[in-house]
């Protein structure tokens, strides 16, 4: 019983040693990066992300960047247009795709008081 609770645990080890270890070469800051465990939704984007993106770039955007565009843009998910704009936006921010990333983080845009 103890032997197959330790041998458990060390496979248990391995396999999260395995999973920490995956890097990529990451699209957006153009260096090798730990990847993600798993593509982040199905499809061939998800695919592509899984496979060139890293880890830190993607938590970038899906915490963050992609919160302020949708605000900043005031983009509207039940729009096919909208819904387009956010994924050329996720492509061009992390370094799939050309083109100009959109501008969120620039304090001199907002009110002027």
């Amino acid at each position: 019983m103890v032997f197959a609770l330790c041998l458990g645990y060390y496979y248990s080890l391995i396999e999260l040693r395995g999973r920490m270890s995956r890097k990529v070469f990451c699209s957006k800051f153009q260096k090798e990066l730990p990847g993600l465990e798993k593509p982040p939704f199905k499809g061939e984007m998800g695919t592509v992300i899984y496979e060139r993106v890293s880890l830190e770039a993607w938590n970038q955007w899906s915490t963050d960047i992609q919160i302020k565009v949708l605000n900043e843009y005031r983009l509207n998910m039940a729009d096919p247009k909208d819904y387009q704009v956010l994924v050329d936006q996720m492509k061009r921010f992390l370094g799939l795709e050309e083109g100009t990333v959109a501008e969120v983080e620039n304090a001199e845009r907002g009110r002027k008081q």
